[in-house]
């Protein structure tokens, strides 16, 4: 396979004139620790660890923050620079996609410590396993990203992994939503927001598959 002349050299002013592998793997590092707090906050406050829990929201929205600021950079830099409009386009959205990951991690956090859910133990590994296999899928996209400005040849070998733990995630949550409407001891409003929250946890893995689907587009006008 070659690169296409215009857009091969799009490629080669991302990575040497402005660097732009290195500050997407910022922002994806940025990303990545989001995922580690949510996980580390979900467990705390499933334990009843309120201290570690606010540890890990503060974590969180500060990282939110922080990439946030990365992102407005990137962008601000690839208005600056003479860049073919077409891969400008292209960048921009994934950038602004992979911002949504970052923001829909804190959001997890955010809303349990508003709405402080009472989740039973007998549904707490599975709102685990759901976060655990939904991080996965975000660190499987994240690759997939990563070496989309470092190694467009080897974005097609982390593609079908986010594929995999979205497949994973949409099990367990719909497993997870059938027990808690089982439950005959709980009223509607409780099985009601269980399920958002299952719901929500899953959703980003959807959103993880979907950049991946948006990706592998970019990477197909790229390599003929």
């Amino acid at each position: 396979m070659d690169f296409k002349g215009g857009t091969c050299m799009g490629i080669r002013i991302l990575k040497k004139e402005i660097d732009m592998g290195k500050m997407v793997d910022e922002l994806a590092d940025k990303i990545s620790e989001a995922g580690m707090f949510c996980q580390s906050g979900v467990d705390a406050y499933l334990k009843g660890n309120l201290d570690a829990f606010t540890a890990s929201l503060t974590c969180i929205r500060d990282t939110e923050k922080q990439g946030d600021m990365l992102r407005r950079s990137i962008v601000d830099t690839l208005y600056r620079k003479t860049l073919i409009p077409d891969l400008r386009a292209d960048v921009l959205e994934l950038l602004e996609n992979m911002d949504s990951l970052l923001d829909q991690l804190k959001e997890v956090v955010s809303e349990i410590e508003i709405e402080q859910p009472v989740i039973g133990e007998e549904f707490q590994q599975e709102f685990k396993d759901l976060l655990k296999y939904t991080v996965e899928a975000v660190e499987a996209d994240l690759r997939s990203c990563r070496a989309f400005f470092n190694d467009i040849y080897s974005v097609a070998d982390h593609l079908h992994k986010v594929s995999f733990w979205e497949k994973e995630t949409d099990k367990v949550s719909t497993r997870l939503q059938r027990a808690i409407f089982a439950r005959t001891d709980l009223n509607l409003g409780h099985k009601m927001q269980l399920r958002y929250f299952a719901k929500q946890i899953d959703q980003i893995a959807d959103d993880a598959e979907d950049i991946a689907d948006r990706l592998n587009i970019f990477v197909g006008k790229r390599i003929s």
